[in-house]
């Protein structure tokens, strides 16, 4: 059983903007003040441009192919089973590590709500730990029950959320001060800036988690790059106006104790809205880390369950509950694993593991876009294109390295040396598990095979990219599609002339139909001599009517130097021939309609000339979007 696409738009903008909403709002800002001083302000902004190259790549790719798995699916396809391996498990400690953070928070955050004077620290933490841990349990329950629930969850929450953030803002701007506050926002320079810009960075992480449940989306075209782009801009505009709010209120005090306050919000909300601002923003928080939470479930189980569907994972993982219609295995692991994580582990430092991790799946996924779209593999047909290719890549990919650097000059070499572990696990999880049970070809060694010969093989991806683009765009077969796909597909070299085309025509349908090749032969002849079978410039439809019943046949033909059947004319470089019974007369109309529609599709005579292969000039008709019987 495959999963149902039940998320609509709102659905996965709310998993977007809930994922974002979370410690890079309501704990980072008094650490990134501490760095970057009034700058913080630039330094948001400039954490939210930086996003974009991944931003708009992971939209192409996810509208290409919105299938469950997100950086996984991505990577392993453009680049291959070994960083596919990297990447799956990647994605899903990152993602998994994140959301354990995140429950951590709300118990946090519950003690703001909650005081006590009655436990030690140590108590409170443990305390801290268990609502962690039962919040981590309901929302693996709900991510078991229902994916419709849990979007209709977030969808709730996070409007609530940002409700309560715009408040903030509304009320708050008028207690700005621009004096001193704002006085000299570069006082600490554009390096603490550009080094504060990647400490916030990793916040805005959360909106590409859409990818993940790509193949849960209904419309996935239209609604994966509408939610994510909206979803961008919508909380990018809420980062900077609360961080504007807190430093024109607190200013020097953002930093509160030591390396900055860990509660900035709740402490500005008391400053201007009194104790009822505290309680409200520390709610708000608690539910901006359900929401991270929940949908960080989500998306992190989508990848043990894409890898095992590919082999590369324990097959039991790849099951869909027929009950919920939800991977129960997969969701049950990743909730036992971030309570593991939660009860053992000391969170905040595994989390800055996580985030050098993302970065490095950022990073791969713009190289994932150079190389799908330098392959020009001929089903690769993504719904959104990313604009200024490939100069955007290859900017993200330098800023994203830029970063990396950053990060683990600012974290020490724990990260990267934990990265590095991760990796080499990943390597012998690779040899000795994944790569017996892989035999795909990639992109990239697709697009090896084509630069040093000439001799083009179709690839395995080709095939899969077809099936996704027709379960993406809700293509159902008639049967004009159905005879396409067993047809016969002549690539002619050339010039030749009509005749001879014919008559290779004739041999084939021959067998075919059990036709005398020279009937056959005639009657093309005689049609073509009543009436010019071109019906427009490098384009001809040659078709005749048979004796017998129920017949119906269709050949392509491609001949890129040309076949000539008017040496004034323009040498006809696509030919469909249509031949059929006179009981096949109407649909013999139907199909001709259908070949019309497909050649007046946008670059059509481009895509025909440029196929690699026979398979795909039939893919070429087979994905063409025509309206089907």
């Amino acid at each position: 059983m495959s999963l149902k696409r039940k998320l609509g738009f709102w659905d996965i903008f709310c998993i977007a903007a809930g994922a974002m909403i979370s410690s890079g709002l309501f704990i980072l800002p008094g650490q990134a003040f501490a760095v970057a001083g009034p700058g913080v302000l630039l330094a948001y902004a400039l954490a939210a441009v930086m996003m974009i190259p991944a931003l708009l790549s992971k939209c192409e790719l996810a509208t290409a192919m919105p299938k469950s798995g997100g950086n996984y699916l991505f990577i392993e396809r453009s680049l291959g089973t070994f960083f596919g391996t990297f990447a799956g498990f990647s994605d899903w400690l990152s993602l998994s590590l994140k959301s354990a953070f995140a429950m951590v928070g709300i118990g946090a955050f519950a003690q703001l709500v909650f005081p006590s004077t009655d436990m030690s620290q140590g108590q409170w933490e443990w305390v801290i730990k268990g609502i962690a841990v039962v919040c981590c349990v309901i929302f693996g329950i709900l991510n078991c029950l229902s994916v419709k629930m849990v979007g209709r969850t977030q969808i709730i929450m996070v409007a609530g959320l940002l409700t309560v953030l715009v408040a903030f803002v509304v009320v708050g701007a008028p207690n700005v001060k621009q004096h001193p506050n704002f006085d000299n926002i570069f006082q600490n320079g554009f390096p603490a800036i550009f080094a504060t810009a990647g400490l916030v960075f990793v916040s805005f992480g959360g909106l590409t988690k859409i990818a993940s449940v790509a193949g849960e989306v209904r419309q996935p075209g239209r609604n994966i790059p509408a939610a994510m782009i909206m979803a961008f801009f919508v909380v990018s505009l809420l980062y900077v106006a609360v961080v504007f709010v807190l430093v024109g209120t607190l200013g020097e005090n953002l930093i509160g104790k030591g390396t900055g306050d860990l509660t900035p919000l709740s402490n500005a909300a008391k400053l201007f809205m009194g104790p009822v601002g505290l309680v409200v923003l520390s709610v708000a928080a608690m539910l901006a880390f359900i929401t991270t939470g929940n949908g960080g479930i989500l998306a992190a189980s989508r990848s043990p369950m894409a890898m095992s569907t590919d082999g590369m994972f324990p097959k039991s993982f790849h099951r869909v509950s027929k009950r919920f219609g939800t991977p129960v295995r997969s969701v049950i692991m990743t909730t036992s694993f971030i309570i593991f994580m939660i009860v053992v582990l000391s969170i905040s430092d595994l989390v800055k593991v996580a985030s050098t991790m993302m970065l490095i799946l950022f990073l791969l996924v713009n190289v994932s876009l150079l190389i799908m779209r330098g392959s020009n593999i001929q089903n690769y047909r993504p719904q959104f294109r990313c604009p200024l290719f490939p100069w955007l890549q290859i900017v993200g990919i330098t800023v994203y390295m830029m970063l990396i650097f950053q990060l683990i000059n600012m974290l020490g070499k724990v990260p990267l040396l934990t990265a590095l572990g991760f990796l080499a696990a990943c390597l012998l999880w690779y040899v000795f598990y994944s790569r017996p049970r892989s035999s795909r070809q990639s992109a990239l060694l697709y697009l090896v095979k084509n630069i040093v010969s000439d001799d083009i093989s179709r690839a395995g991806l080709e095939d899969e990219l077809r099936l996704i683009a027709t379960e993406r765009d809700e293509i159902v077969h008639d049967r004009f599609d159905f005879i396409v796909r067993d047809c016969e597909i002549m690539d002619m070299t050339g010039p030749v002339s009509a005749n001879q085309m014919f008559e290779r025509a004739a041999d084939v349908f021959s067998g075919r139909l059990n036709i005398p090749s020279d009937v056959l032969l005639q009657k093309f002849l005689e049609s073509e001599g009543r009436s010019s079978t071109v019906i427009q410039p490098g384009m001809a439809i040659p078709h005749i009517v048979l004796q017998g019943k129920h017949l119906f046949d269709l050949m392509l033909i491609r001949c890129k130097d040309g076949i000539v059947f008017d040496v004034d004319q323009p040498y006809v470089k696509t030919v469909f021939i249509l031949v059929g019974s006179s009981d096949e007369r109407n649909y013999h109309l139907r199909a001709l309609m259908a070949i019309a529609n497909i050649v007046q599709e946008d670059n059509f005579t481009e895509r025909w000339t440029d196929a690699p292969t026979t398979e795909s000039l039939r893919d070429i008709v087979l994905l063409s979007q025509r309206k089907r019987d």
